[in-house]
C-alpha cells in the first residue's frame, strides 16, 4: 500500500506502564523526516522528494500499528538525512531522553533516512540514558513510490518497540526484517532495500509482520552504561573524515586543522594505513594535540592497533570495528570530556 494516505542477559521487560491504554505498551514516534516521508510526482520513479509527509499523517497510514501499541507522534524536523546536523541531533536526544524518563512511556520510534541513520543511532546509543526500547526506522523507497517498503518497516519497528524483550539492547535500527545494533549497522548499497547489514557482530534479531526473533544483546557500551551525556545547549568540537588515497599527501590534513577541526579520523587503506607523507602530516599534527584517528575505507574488518602502524610511537587512536562515520561520532563526544589518547583509545576499546 502506499505509505502517503492522501545481549540476551541485558534484557528488561518492556511490560505496559501505568499510562498504558487497554494493556497496550505507550510508544511515541518521533519524525525527522527522510525518504520514509518522501514524496514523488509518479510511483514509478527514481527522484523524489524528502520530507514531505508529516507525522500525523505517517501514523495514519499504517493504522495496523496502533494494534501493537498505543501511538503518539511528534515532528522533530522533516529533512533529508543528508542534511542532518547538531542541532536536530541535540533536540532529538534530550528529547528522547525526557520522554523515557516518564513512567508512562514504554518506547520510542524514530522515523529517518537512511543515508545518515547510522550516525543518529550510534550517537543515540552513546547518549540516550535508559533501558527503555528506542528503535530508528527508514525506508529506501518513498512513500509514494510502487512496492514501498516503508509502511512495514515502521510497523514492525513498532513491534519491536513493543516487544516484551526489547529492552536494555541498546539502539536499534529496524529495516527490511533485520534488527540491527547501532554500533553494529552501516549503509551498503545505494538503491536496494536490503541495504543494511552489521557485518562484525550480525543482527540482533529479526522481525517478521511484528513478531519478533532475538538472537543476541548488544555490543559495547551503550545508554545507561554510557560515560556520555549532551543536553540542547551542547557544542560537539569538528572532527574532519579524510579520506587516505594513492599519493596522499599531508595537504588536507593541514586544511583540517586549520579549518578548526579537533581531531581527525582519517579512512585508511587496508588496516588504517596511509602514505608515508601523510602519516608524517598526521603524527606532526597529532604532537599538537589534535586527536588522531585511524578507521579504515575498507567496508568490514577491525583497524588492530600497533599492526601496520605505530599508534604508541606516533600518539594515534585505532578505531578498531567503527567505520569512519562512527568513529567520528565516538570521538567527538569523548573530546567533550578529554583530550588524552590513552583514556579515548580506552573509549573506543569499550564502545
Amino acid at each position: 500500500m502506499a505509505f502517503l494516505a492522501g545481549s540476551a542477559g541485558a534484557q528488561m521487560e518492556n511490560k505496559p506502564t501505568n499510562g498504558n491504554h487497554n494493556g497496550l505498551p505507550n510508544v511515541v514516534v518521533l519524525a525527522t523526516g527522510g525518504t520514509i516521508a518522501g514524496a514523488a510526482a509518479s510511483d514509478v520513479q527514481a527522484g523524489y522528494s524528502s520530507g514531505q509527509v508529516g507525522v500525523e499523517q505517517l501514523l495514519a497510514a499504517v493504522p495496523q500499528a496502533k494494534k501493537l501499541a498505543h501511538l503518539s507522534g511528534e515532528q522533530i524536523s522533516n529533512i533529508g538525512s543528508q542534511d542532518m546536523n547538531d542541532v536536530v541531533w541535540l533536540k532529538l536526544a534530550t528529547r528522547i531522553n525526557a520522554l523515557v524518563a516518564q513512567p508512562d512511556v514504554s518506547a520510542v520510534v524514530i522515523t529517518h533516512g537512511t543515508d545518515t541513520i547510522e550516525e543518529t543511532a550510534y550517537f543515540l546509543n552513546l547518549v540516550v540514558k535508559s533501558r527503555k526500547p528506542v528503535v530508528l526506522t527508514a525506508s529506501m523507497r518513498p512513500s509514494t513510490a510502487l512496492s514501498a517498503d516503508g509502511p512495514l518497516n515502521f510497523y514492525n519497528a513498532v513491534g519491536v518497540a513493543a516487544d516484551a524483550k526489547a529492552g536494555g539492547r541498546g539502539v536499534m535500527v529496524v529495516v527490511n526484517d533485520w534488527v540491527h545494533g547501532a554500533a553494529s549497522l552501516t549503509k551498503t548499497s545505494t538503491t536496494a532495500v536490503q541495504t543494511f547489514m552489521s557485518p562484525l557482530s550480525g543482527l540482533l534479531g529479526t522481525v517478521a509482520y511484528g513478531d519478533v526473533e532475538w538472537y543476541r544483546g548488544p555490543v559495547g557500551k551503550n545508554t545507561q552504561e554510557s560515560d556520555f551525556s549532551v543536553d540542547a545547549n551542547t557544542v560537539l568540537p569538528r572532527v574532519d573524515i579524510i579520506m587516505a588515497t594513492e599519493n596522499m599527501d599531508g595537504a588536507l590534513i593541514n586544511a583540517a586543522v586549520a579549518a578548526g577541526a579537533k581531531g581527525l579520523i582519517i579512512a585508511g587503506v587496508g588496516n588504517g594505513n596511509m602514505t608515508k607523507p601523510a602519516l608524517e602530516a598526521l603524527a606532526a599534527v597529532a604532537k599538537k594535540g589534535i586527536v588522531c584517528v585511524r578507521s579504515s575505507r575498507v567496508a568490514t574488518g577491525q583497524v588492530g592497533r600497533n599492526v601496520e602502524v605505530n599508534d604508541d610511537k606516533e600518539g594515534f587512536v585505532a578505531s578498531l570495528g567503527l567505520n569512519p562515520q562512527k568513529a567520528r561520532v565516538l570521538l567527538r563526544l569523548a573530546l567533550l570530556k578529554t583530550t588524552d589518547v590513552q583514556t579515548i583509545q580506552r573509549y573506543f576499546d569499550e564502545y
